[in-house]
């Protein structure tokens, strides 16, 4: 695949993915783009070839890219596409801003975005994962979006196109998030940094914040609305569920479900993506076979397996 549209940004080929996850694993993009701007982007998209697979990366914080790498072009948005600005009760986020510096712009003008700061990665990756916490979601706060199609047309998202569910969004293979506008309550900064403080320290009590993880490994598999929205009369944890399973701290390879929280996939050191993706589908198998309960991955996993694995999963 060397007649790849010419474009004002970087296009680089056999770009090493590893280096980008939060796991530290996984093959090469066969080409790697980078774009300079939202027309750059979008000219890219509509001169490629319909047949070349696209896939858009944010931070790589919720991704396990499988060994063998990715076929096509990875998309990743930086410079250009970060910007924040608040107007009103709305805050208007660029896709590569992260969502913890979301939260601190908001706070400091006095809007409570707090749920995004203990979110690893994007607001990108945030929108397509309708990603939440504390019972908050990015589509109780979703307004709208602008993406680029594949066919390279900018497009304006409202949350009935967006279809969001627990975890989930409708947002069609090959787009490209470019922007998110957000609606926000007035809160005082400094309510809203403090809450946020105490949020961090809550998390670095719990989580394995110190370790290379991508976040949690499985979705919660049950007790919330096709929102996010969090239903007090079911309490199913992913995490609970391991453990009855007796499966905290268990490993393969350099692959680890987390002592300090068991629904935290890491890599101690030297795993491949398939150790990773192959502890992950064992727990979901003895999990099942403990409570009838099938998990859902949470974690993203894409690309082409390596010479050496064994089959385990599918995306």
């Amino acid at each position: 695949m060397s007649d790849l549209p010419q474009t004002r940004g970087r296009l680089t080929p056999g770009r090493n993915l590893s280096e980008l996850t939060w796991l530290r694993v996984g093959g090469p993009a066969e080409w790697f783009f980078q774009p300079a701007d939202l027309e750059d982007l979008a000219a890219f998209l509509a001169a490629l070839a319909p047949s070349v697979p696209v896939f858009a990366m944010g931070v790589g914080s919720n991704l396990i890219v499988r060994d063998g790498g990715l076929r096509g072009v990875v998309i990743r948005l930086g410079r250009g596409f970060n910007g924040i600005r608040i107007e009103g009760d709305r805050v208007i986020a660029g896709a590569a801003a992260l969502d913890a510096h979301v939260a601190k712009r908001a706070a400091e003008a006095g809007l409570d975005l707090t749920f995004l700061r203990t979110i690893p990665g994007s607001i990108g990756g945030a929108v397509r994962m309708n990603a939440g916490c504390y019972g908050s979601y990015m589509a109780d706060h979703f307004v709208q979006a602008r993406a680029v199609t594949r066919a390279g047309e900018v497009v304006v998202l409202g949350p009935k196109e967006m279809g969001f569910a627990y975890r989930h969004s409708d947002l069609p293979e090959g787009m490209v998030v470019v922007e998110a506008e957000l609606s926000a309550r007035r809160g005082d900064p400094e309510e809203l940094a403090a809450r946020m403080a105490a949020q961090l320290a809550k998390r670095d009590a719990t989580q394995p914040t110190k370790d290379r993880s991508a976040g949690s490994t499985f979705r919660n598999p049950a007790g919330f609305s096709s929102t996010g929205q969090a239903d007090d009369t079911h309490e199913l944890k992913a995490w609970k569920l391991i453990d009855e399973a007796g499966l905290r701290g268990a490993m393969r390879g350099a692959a680890q479900m987390s002592p300090k929280h068991s629904n935290f996939l890491v890599n101690t050191g030297g795993a491949s993506a398939a150790d990773l993706e192959g502890l992950g589908e064992e727990v979901r198998k003895r999990v099942f076979q403990h409570s009838g309960i099938s998990l859902d991955w949470e974690i993203m996993r894409v690309g082409e397996a390596g010479p050496d694995a064994a089959g385990d999963g599918d995306s």
